[in-house]
């Protein structure tokens, strides 16, 4: 009996990774997304039955999407971090990590960065993830001893990396990716001094 449910959830655990995997492809979309349920299952190759299994609703799919793809950033990020020997070889290893997140897979990056502007059951979440990115780069600025400054300059961080991302998305920044990874690590070299 044991052996049959086990199979059963993981059937169930890998049609919601499925629908997931399809969400970010809907949702990231270059242009205006359709993510319907009906749009969903038809990518899926699912039933809405299979759907509403792991679901409550198109709006609760839409923020689950939104925060699997949070949580692959900063998973992305920590990793990055963690290889990190010295502070020169963390801000190369974080900024290239959110390069390949963001640019080698652009959909999600459009679901990161883009949908929380242009999705109502987003809402405030493209703002809820702002403090753990933010934490992640204050913890680098150990050399500026002022924890307001600190923040501040983590914060304003996070804004311009953010802007200089959506632009590279969106097309209207135009650089390679070397120079708009030279800039990002320029702009963190010079908010990490005193």
């Amino acid at each position: 009996m044991s052996t049959v449910r086990s199979a059963l959830d993981e059937r169930r655990k890998q049609r919601r990774t499925r629908l997931l995997d399809v969400g970010v492809d809907l949702l990231g979309a270059a242009e205006s997304p359709a993510v319907s349920v009906r749009a969903v299952c038809r990518a899926a190759g699912l039933t809405e039955r299979y759907f509403y299994e792991s679901f409550a609703d198109r709006d609760t799919y839409v923020r689950e999407v939104y925060a699997e793809v949070g949580e692959r950033a900063r998973a992305a990020l920590v990793a990055a971090v963690g290889k990190a020997s010295s502070p020169a070889e963390l801000a190369e290893f974080a900024v290239r990590a959110f390069v390949e997140l963001v640019l080698d897979h652009p959909e999600a990056g459009r679901v990161l960065l883009l949908a929380p502007t242009r999705e109502p059951a987003l809402g405030g979440r493209g703002l809820a993830l702002v403090p753990s990115f933010v934490a992640l780069i204050q913890a680098q600025l150990g050399a500026v001893d002022d924890p307001d400054e600190r923040a501040l300059r983590a914060l304003g961080l996070v804004g311009a990396l953010t802007s200089l991302f959506i632009g590279y998305l969106d097309g209207t920044v135009t650089v390679s990716r070397e120079t708009l990874i030279r800039h990002c690590l320029g702009l963190l070299e010079r908010e990490s001094h005193a």
